[in-house]
């Protein structure tokens, strides 16, 4: 599946240039606009994966625009400006951009920015699948934990009874014992 790309930029030639470019290299480029209000409607509506958007624009500028998609969407951001001022690349750091180019930019410098930046995401996605996992195994181990009370409460036993008692009916019902503990809680209240 070809990678989702948003163009925004006020300048229709620099928009038709780096679509030209993507389009030849396998890139799916879903929309295109010229400031950042229609970056944000758009970017809400097709679910890019990477949006490269221009910094000084009419409406909107392209940071503002930023900010407000990384509120929404974890797609990337690659940003295009003639200023290298460090306080615009502070503001975009701010606002969570992914890449920073000066203008203008050549084929050469855009593709590997490209690359580079949906490679950072893809890390980031599956950093984010692995802590979704973990927290989930975290609170799944807390409900156990305070179901292996009540049950010692209850059942005047040991830790280790209260949770091989667990286990038992967990395999005996075939119900995962995090949904086991999660009723000895509720049967407690």
């Amino acid at each position: 599946m070809a990678v989702k790309v948003m163009i925004i930029d006020d300048e229709p030639i620099t928009r038709m240039d780096i679509k030209e470019v993507l389009e030849e290299n396998g890139y799916d480029v879903v929309g295109e606009g010229r400031n950042g209000e229609e970056a944000i409607e758009k970017a809400y509506l097709l679910n890019p994966d990477l949006i490269i958007m221009d910094v000084k624009m009419p409406k909107v500028n392209g940071i503002k625009a930023s900010s407000v998609i990384k509120g929404f969407s974890d797609c990337s951001i690659l940003l295009l400006t003639a200023y290298s001022q460090r306080e615009l690349i502070e503001q975009a750091k701010e606002a969570e951009v992914n890449g920073y180019l000066v203008k203008p930019v050549s084929e050469r410098e855009l593709l590997p920015a490209v690359e580079m930046v949906l490679n950072e995401q893809s890390r980031f996605r599956t950093l984010k699948k692995e802590m979704d996992h973990l927290n989930q195994k975290m609170a799944e181990r807390k409900l156990i934990e305070k179901a292996k009370g009540i049950l010692m409460h209850q059942l005047s036993c040991t830790e280790s009874e209260a949770y091989r008692s667990m286990q038992k009916k967990s395999m005996l019902t075939q119900i995962p014992l995090a949904r086991l503990a999660q009723q000895v809680i509720e049967n407690n209240k």
